[in-house]
């Protein structure tokens, strides 16, 4: 391993033989750290952190780290739990899950694979992120929000606990988003409103325009029918042809808990 000599790897920590750890890294105990992953100079790695494979983190980036949550048990083992291929840039801050002083633990902080975290991001404890996301400089999750897979969230976008951004989202920079997005749709303000559908993120990504032409539909049932959320529910179950987009935004909208961005 190629291990700087002013790095502290703790004995308990366990690196996959290729992994290289730069100068002043801190490596804690019950880290596990997979192939090809590159650790940068000034980083912390907290304890109870599993890493997959070919992640790289830049200088002070800290992941794993102990929750900003008062309600955390201090020095009881948080879990994080990344994928692979991901890449967390300067001062990339992601807290461990909260364990609760009766011992309750939620969901541990996940992060999926081929994630781009820019520069000073910050996921809070017990947070869900997917698969390609994208958290530009300064993006901020409270605690306990769900991302779903492929979602872009523009710089200095701050989100609200337990909110769900949907997939294929788009958050436009400084947004304040502090309901529920649906999938596909682009969000901006602030507070945030919906300006319709992703159309060149779902194009780039594939959808065909018959897909695109179903989230059309349902934008404008949801958003500019007047029917309230019930009556637009409806509307889509009885006019638009079952697919993978119409399940999507209807399981967001049924889930919800905090109601999503109208």
């Amino acid at each position: 391993m190629n291990i700087h000599p002013t790095a502290i790897v703790h004995p308990g920590a366990v690196l996959a033989d290729d992994v290289e750890v730069q100068a002043y890294t801190i490596i804690e105990d019950h880290v596990t750290i997979g192939a090809g992953s590159v650790i940068g100079p000034h980083c912390v790695i907290g304890m109870g952190t599993v890493m997959g494979c070919n992640n790289r983190t830049f200088s002070a980036a800290q992941i794993g780290v102990p929750p900003q949550d008062l309600k955390h048990v201090k020095g009881a083992l948080g879990k994080t739990i990344i994928g692979d291929n991901n890449v967390f840039r300067e001062m990339v801050t992601v807290s461990s899950s909260t364990v609760y002083p009766d011992g309750e633990e939620h969901r541990g902080t996940t992060i999926g694979s081929y994630c781009l975290l820019m520069a000073c991001a910050h996921v809070a404890h017990d947070c869900y992120v997917g698969d390609r996301v994208i958290m530009a400089n300064s993006a901020a999750l409270a605690g306990h929000v769900t991302v779903h897979d492929g979602a872009t969230l523009g710089g200095i976008v701050g989100i609200h606990q337990f909110c769900v951004i949907g997939t294929m989202a788009f958050l436009g920079g400084m947004s304040r988003i502090n309901m529920d997005v649906l999938p596909y749709m682009i969000m901006e303000g602030h507070p945030a409103r919906c300006y319709g559908p992703n159309v060149v993120g779902l194009t780039r990504n594939g959808f065909s325009k018959e897909a695109i032409a179903r989230i059309r539909r349902m934008f404008r049932l949801v958003y500019r029918s007047g029917l309230n959320t019930t009556q637009a529910v409806a509307e889509i179950e009885k006019t638009v042809e079952d697919s993978v987009e119409k399940t999507a935004i209807l399981d967001i909208i049924r889930n919800s808990r905090r109601g999503i961005t109208r």
